[in-house]
């Protein structure tokens, strides 16, 4: 590929990254309307909850006539509804009252300790190829042929969506980080796991490292032989393309991704784009083209959110956009149970009316798309539709990857709860007792004891 820039002039295009955080604000909230008590409420939140955006973004994605509706602004700062009340109130009357870092850091740990930071095992290091393994920093085995690996410079975001659910990563917690630096150890893991064909850089986004940075960790495993792919897990595409485009080593990062397929590996390229809106700038196109021409495959993914994405129409939208722009639709996710899920979350019932509305009319080169997904404890674990089954009424589900590979692929029932939001807020259908997953509660008398189901 010819890496001469080949970018569209923009108020955002070649210039340097600009951070805007907390400390800003009461400026950003005021340019969306918003009135000084509305401003102090965004403001305690953002105390709890991580807050960071760039210039692109709030140059080239928001409308501000819009904000603070608009769902690119919805996307990436806080609302003073995102947590109860009275915890709200709490932080807010301390900011007003001039309170201490160390005041308001106490306050805002007290809130954050109830919003299951670390949800569907995202500390977990279980190894499930050999049991006598001790736990890596920084590396999870959850599934047999793929390894997800956290760098420890790749922890952070160019911006950060309100939504993710590693927001427990970016609020300053060392007990609540998980990363590495290991680079030999990463590699000597991979090369002595001959099962993992997949690795998968994650964070944070692997993509806020410089070239330097992500050549020493990428580089090492192209030379093990078993090793098929390898994946980065990232949102700069949508929240900084200069990444690929205009930034002194974006020319040394496609050169890096041209490295990885001509060594015979895929590259995997898993863009999150969590509305269509993301895709109008000139410079994401750019960027879109820029990294197609390496030879890398951009596989898009997305959470299901509520106020922001959670109808049909949007996602038919994006994903008729990805596929005209190349790249290849993926995932549906659904909102996991940590953070304010209970804002962003959509039920199950409706998830599966929204993703089925929006893949009944995409062609077929568009449903590769699969979802709605749940990235639960047990595994990946998919909706696939509503029915009755002798005269129950009840989920239908599969898992599309699983800690236990015997689970892959095998259809299982839940019974139809329309407010049930995730896996463990269903139960087992058609009289079964448990889910294939767990174990049967069983009694003294070694038979399955009805009283513990």
């Amino acid at each position: 590929m010819s890496v001469t820039p080949d970018v569209a002039q923009s108020p955002s295009a070649g210039r340097r990254f600009r951070a805007y955080t907390t400390k800003h604000l009461d400026e950003l909230t005021a340019r969306a309307g918003l009135a000084a008590d509305e401003q102090l409420a965004v403001k305690a939140v953002a105390h709890v909850l991580p807050f960071r955006v760039n210039s692109y973004v709030i140059d080239e994605l928001i409308d501000w006539d819009a904000a603070p509706d608009d769902p690119i602004y919805r996307l990436v700062f806080p609302q003073a509804d995102m947590l109860p009340q009275h915890d709200v109130s709490r932080i807010a009357d301390l900011l007003s009252a001039g309170a201490g870092r160390k005041e308001l850091n106490e306050a805002a740990n007290q809130v954050r300790a109830k919003l299951n930071p670390h949800p569907a095992g995202q500390m977990d290091l279980n190894v499930p190829t050999s049991g006598n393994e001790e736990p890596i920093p920084g590396i999870q085995h959850k599934y047999k042929e793929t390894v997800l690996f956290f760098p420890k410079q790749g922890q952070t975001c160019h911006a950060y969506c309100t939504y993710c659910f590693r927001w427990a990563q970016f609020v300053g917690d060392a007990d609540l980080k998980f990363a590495s630096g290991e680079i030999d150890q990463m590699v000597d893991y991979v090369r002595s796991h001959p099962e993992v064909t997949s690795v998968l850089f994650t964070g944070g986004d692997p993509m806020i490292m410089g070239e330097g940075v992500i050549s020493r960790y990428i580089e090492p495993l192209l030379e093990i032989e078993h090793l098929e792919a390898i994946r980065i897990g990232t949102k700069a595409l949508a929240y900084w393309p200069q990444r690929f485009t205009t930034d002194p080593d974006a020319d040394d990062t496609l050169r890096l991704f041209e490295k990885v397929v001509a060594s015979g590996k895929n590259l995997a390229f898993m863009a999150h784009f969590s509305h269509p809106n993301e895709m109008n700038s000139e410079l994401v196109q750019d960027a879109v083209r820029r990294i197609r021409a390496t030879g890398a495959v951009i596989r898009t993914q997305a959470p299901l959110i509520r106020t922001i994405n959670d109808d049909s129409a949007t996602w038919e939208s994006m994903w008729r956009t990805h596929l005209r722009h190349g790249m290849v639709p993926y995932y549906m996710f659904v909102e996991r149970d940590t953070g304010p899920q209970d804002y962003f979350a959509v039920p199950l019932a409706e998830a599966y009316d929204i993703f089925r509305g929006a893949y009944q009319r995409v062609s077929g080169l568009a449903r590769t798309v699969r979802g709605p997904s749940m990235s639960a404890t047990p595994g990946k674990v998919c909706v696939d539709g509503v029915t009755e089954i002798l005269g129950e009424k009840v989920f239908v589900l599969h898992f599309i990857q699983a800690r236990d590979p015997e689970l892959v692929g095998k259809p299982f029932f839940a019974k139809y709860d329309e407010k049930a939001a995730w896996l463990f807020d269903l139960k087992p259908a058609l009289g079964a007792t448990h889910f294939p997953w767990e174990q049967a509660p069983v009694g003294d008398n070694g038979l399955v004891d009805p009283t513990r189901l």
